[in-house]
């Protein structure tokens, strides 16, 4: 992935340091070089737990969908 300096200089992200993309709740991503502790990060998505559990068809179903929605349209 292609970082723009501006963002790179920001973060004083450096060649082969890593980086972290954590998704929140209103669907943004956070970019970060800092470790983050994972108690920090519990509970991040509940959000999105779904009611019930999903069976595996639903699920190829929905990533099926989405990819042809994307223009990526894949055979699974």
């Amino acid at each position: 992935m292609t970082i723009p300096k501006v963002i790179r200089d920001f973060l004083k992200v450096e060649k082969f340091d890593k980086i972290v993309f954590i998704p929140l709740e209103d669907g943004k991503v956070m970019i970060t070089n800092k470790p983050i502790p994972v108690s920090e990060l519990f509970g991040l998505l509940k959000h999105r737990k779904p009611k019930q559990p999903v069976s595996v068809e639903k699920m190829e179903s929905k990533i099926h969908k989405r990819r042809a929605e994307r223009g990526k349209n894949v055979e699974l």
